[in-house]
């Protein structure tokens, strides 16, 4: 037999270290989220205070700048492209889309431009209702560009 061996008394800690709580993941996503929003936000808030106001504004732009923007965007318009797959159909898609938003901006600053608006409108509801560019839509797109054309 083995001669028994003293028996230690546990060790009595001094002070206990109690570690916090492991954080979820959640709250780790949501508080670098909201970092970073905080961040970005100041960043955007230094940059617009250092700016000297001369860079583009909706203050800046006139109803004759948007008609004329929708009449470059009607211009690189390719109806025949519009069904087209990859970076073509998505250039005619936007195209004509932007020249719709840009000439209602036109329109709304004056009422001037309220032909070329209702014009590009008109061939955009017609397209939306037909799937199509028919003869109607494309008389629609026709008389947007020879209101282009007069600007």
């Amino acid at each position: 037999m083995h001669p028994q061996q003293p028996h230690a008394a546990p060790a009595q800690a001094t002070a206990s270290v109690v570690a916090p709580p492991p954080r979820s993941r959640t709250t780790t996503v949501v508080v670098s989220l909201l970092l970073g929003l905080v961040l970005g936000g100041a960043g955007v808030a230094v940059a617009w205070s250092l700016s000297d106001g001369s860079g583009s504004s909706a203050e800046g732009y006139r109803p004759a700048d948007d008609a004329r923007a929708a009449c470059r965007a009607l211009d690189g318009f390719d109806e025949s492209k519009y069904t087209g797959k990859g970076a073509e159909g998505e250039i005619a898609l936007n195209r004509y889309a932007a020249a719709g938003a840009l000439s209602a901006s036109a329109a709304a600053g004056d009422t001037e431009y309220q032909p070329l608006a209702q014009a590009i409108r008109r061939s955009q509801e017609r397209h939306a209702r037909m799937f199509d560019f028919d003869e109607k839509a494309k008389k629609d797109l026709g008389e947007a560009r020879r209101i282009c054309k007069g600007l």
